[in-house]
């Protein structure tokens, strides 16, 4: 079998995007498959969450059936199993990505492991866990997944600020996001004010972009005119477009120069949720449609493996969009549909989805663990 890389996804990286796996479990590890990833797939860094790690642990038993047995019957409890078996899973899979996590300059390579979703209205909760998983883990290239609940905010900050790199999750609009560079930016001067090595620290801010086209295209097909049907599947590129600008601007400003100038790594972009949910959409629509130079892309398998058999991969698809972007976000607002009603709609959706998929995978565990 060829070990060279597949041509389209060697060029999305030429392109800019660092190709991330949105998904992680101990098989791919073990097997190889993973590595092999890494070396054909032009993946550089992966992705979890609490339903990955349900289907990693219900569909792929065997791999963890005798950590688990030990675990149980050493009296450990459901969430003392969850958190032994993912951080190893996290843990491995670090070790893997180590070489390009120094190959990189420490910007992929990069793990991430979620702070439990229980917590994302509890400020301190979400402190505490964070730095919890990343002693636990203990590898430099994990990053701990923070949502950008207004209470996640503030954790965002003070984690960042004892040297903590983080993946921030649940971005669902601009204003949100200028926010979370905010607590990036505030946070890097907490660390630098408290010794720390602030060059050292990594940071991205994971859109999730295919929720905001089905939240918004269900509102078009209730209005059902000619004018909201024209604007079905443009939601959420225009809105990613807009973060890249914002994302730019921030760059621009004195605080980030100072910042910059002290060996900061800006805290880039990251288009999460990149599988299209609408079957009449090009599988391949979040990726090619965001390409721009220092991002990120964490797809599922099929939409990595969709690019990997289409082409050509374009080069910039994002820079000199964003009039078009802004055009797109006035007709939807002058039909109805806000864009903070879309966004608020979205983060309670997304905290509560997450919260039940952690409570699943706590029953698959339980009932594997015969508690």
């Amino acid at each position: 079998m060829s070990s060279a890389p597949n041509p389209n996804l060697a060029a999305l990286t030429a392109a800019g995007v660092s190709v991330w796996l949105d998904d992680l479990d101990r098989t791919r590890i073990t097997s190889g498959q993973l590595s092999r990833m890494i070396e054909v797939d032009s993946v550089r860094g992966v992705t979890t969450n609490p339903s990955i790690f349900d289907k990693a642990i219900s569909e792929g038993a065997d791999a963890y059936a005798e950590q688990l047995t030990a675990l149980a019957r050493a009296g450990a409890d459901v969430d003392d199993i969850i958190r032994a078996l993912t951080t190893d899973d996290v843990r491995a899979a670090c070790d893997l990505f180590l070489p390009l996590f120094e190959e990189s300059g420490h910007d992929d390579g990069r793990v991430s492991i979620e702070v439990d979703p229980r917590l994302a209205h509890e400020t301190h909760a979400t402190i505490d866990q964070a730095k919890d998983l990343w002693a636990l883990v203990a590898r430099p290239n994990a990053l701990i997944k923070i949502p950008a609940t207004p209470e996640g905010l503030p954790a965002i900050t003070e984690v960042i600020g004892s040297g903590i790199s983080v993946n921030v999750t649940l971005i669902f609009s601009v204003e949100r996001y200028r926010a979370v560079v905010e607590a990036y930016e505030a946070g890097l001067a907490l660390a630098q004010s408290r010794g720390h090595d602030i060059a050292t620290i990594r940071s991205v801010a994971s859109f999730f972009i295919s929720r905001i086209d089905t939240e918004v295209d269900a509102r078009l097909r209730s209005l059902g005119s000619p004018e909201a049907l024209d604007l079905l599947g443009q939601a959420a590129l225009a809105t990613g477009h807009l973060v890249w600008e914002a994302h730019l601007e921030s760059l621009a400003s004195p605080a980030w120069g100072a910042l910059a100038v002290a060996g900061a790594r800006a805290q880039r972009p990251l288009w999460a949720s990149t599988g299209v949910k609408d079957p009449s959409m090009a599988p391949t629509r979040y990726v090619y449609e965001l390409v721009v130079d220092d991002c990120v892309n964490t797809m599922p398998e099929a939409t990595l493996r969709a690019v990997a058999d289409d082409g050509p991969v374009p080069e910039d698809t994002v820079t000199g969009t964003q009039q078009q972007a802004r055009s797109i976000w006035s007709r939807l607002e002058a039909l109805g549909v806000s864009r903070q009603e879309v966004s608020e709609t979205l983060e309670s959706e997304g905290v509560q989805k997450f919260i039940a998929s952690w409570e699943q995978l706590r029953s698959t565990v339980a009932a594997a663990a015969g508690s």
